[in-house]
């Protein structure tokens, strides 16, 4: 199972639309945001993509009835984090911060996913993969990121735009 991974979105819509370009290209299975949204319109756009969005919120996502509502309307789904998924018999463990990254979340995880820092991390940590796929906000054409995820292979490969 390919998976898509993005952070802090930030309402940079021009990007998003992009992000869901490169997303649907990539054919991955389901997207994670890490958190970060900040407004809804955002969560519109990523109603254009071919896979289901799931994620956590972020310290930005201060309009949360209006994100709420647009996550309720797109049938994604969002929580505080943590959060623990289990797919293609995977654990995943995603946080916002990374800060909040704890031992049991490594000890406990094949891949703890994060953002906030908008820095790409690619990195085992006590035999757990510890991935943000970096800033996606940006202006700079070609130095936004997003990640994808292979978790059957364990690889993770970080697209530029």
């Amino acid at each position: 199972m390919r998976i898509g991974v993005v952070s802090d979105t930030h309402n940079h819509l021009r990007n998003v639309e992009r992000i869901v370009e490169l997303f649907n290209e990539a054919a991955v299975e389901r997207v994670i945001h890490t958190g970060d949204i900040t407004q809804a319109k955002t969560l519109d756009i990523f109603g254009r993509l071919d896979a289901p969005l799931f994620g956590v919120y972020g310290n930005n996502d201060l309009e949360r009835p209006s994100l709420e509502q647009a996550i309720s309307d797109h049938d994604y789904s969002f929580i505080e984090p943590p959060r623990r998924l289990v797919w293609a018999g995977r654990t995943l463990t995603v946080v916002h911060d990374p800060l909040d990254i704890s031992a049991g979340m490594l000890r406990e995880s094949d891949f703890v996913l994060h953002g906030h820092n908008h820095l790409h991390v690619d990195e085992v940590r006590d035999d757990c993969r510890v991935y943000n796929p970096g800033e996606c906000a940006g202006m700079m054409q070609g130095l936004n990121a997003i990640g994808v995820v292979d978790l059957e292979t364990g690889e993770a490969n970080q697209i530029r735009f």
